[in-house]
């Protein structure tokens, strides 16, 4: 990767938040603004989206599928909980893979930012057990943009966004709300990064973070609300970087 790319655009950023919290929604909003401004305002370049969710429900699928041929479920049991607490590890090694063969595949990475998506409650292992997992050719990169809501907060948009139609769809999937609290309701960023400065260390690395507080729903009720509260998130984030 190109250093020269540092000058003007974060090289890999990490969305993470409660589900439901907004974290595609803003994914959405930088997609649809045209490159010059998203670079400007944001420091965000062209954008490639690397989420766990689509490997995970993939796992689903093919669960389900195994269970029509008669055959035993590999991931997950009849009820859809994952059978062995290693696999959430797995989600972000294969996050660490994908951006490799990214990088590998694609001649103008330089001009991406590209934004990794998951969301870790303490019942797994939080994102204290997730973080050190990351790769170092993402975290000699990575700023983190936290995107901060309630758990009674998180558990309304995941009862509203979900549309039984499409249960596979990054912005319309959900859980049941006895799942969601048993794995999502204890959220240990706050602990992690309290009195920290801005600035997270994983492994050897120092990582600039900012928080985009979004109780009030700005990502889903006010589009015109979500551009100044994102660019002083980014701002911070700029100015964090070592």
């Amino acid at each position: 990767m190109n250093q020269e790319k540092t000058a003007c655009i974060f090289p890999a950023i990490l969305l993470n938040a409660r589900p439901g919290a907004g974290k595609s929604e803003i994914i959405e909003y930088l997609k649809n603004l045209e490159n010059d401004e998203r670079r400007k305002k944001y420091h965000i370049g062209k954008i490639h989206v690397i989420d766990d969710f689509p490997f995970l429900w993939r796992w689903f699928e093919e669960d389900h599928l195994l269970e029509t041929m008669g055959k035993n479920r590999l991931f997950t049991d009849s009820k859809g909980y994952f059978k062995y607490e290693y696999l959430w590890d797995l989600l972000i090694l294969m996050i660490n893979l994908e951006y490799k063969k990214f990088l590998r595949d694609t001649p103008d990475s330089d001009e991406y930012t590209v934004i990794l998506e998951f969301s870790r409650g303490v019942q797994h292992g939080g994102y204290q057990r997730a973080y050190p997992l990351l790769s170092d050719q993402i975290l000699q990169y990575l700023a983190i943009l936290y995107v901060n809501v309630s758990w009674e907060e998180s558990l309304r948009k995941n009862r509203e966004r979900f549309n039984p139609d499409r249960p596979d769809s990054v912005l319309e999937h959900g859980l049941p709300d006895e799942k969601l609290d048993f794995l999502y309701s204890d959220c240990d960023f706050e602990r992690i990064s309290s009195g920290m400065n801005g600035s997270i260390k994983i492994n050897e690395y120092l990582i600039p973070f900012s928080v985009f507080e979004n109780e009030d729903d700005v990502t889903t009720l006010s589009t015109e609300k979500i551009g100044p509260r994102l660019k002083k998130c980014m701002r911070e984030l700029w100015n964090r970087r070592v």
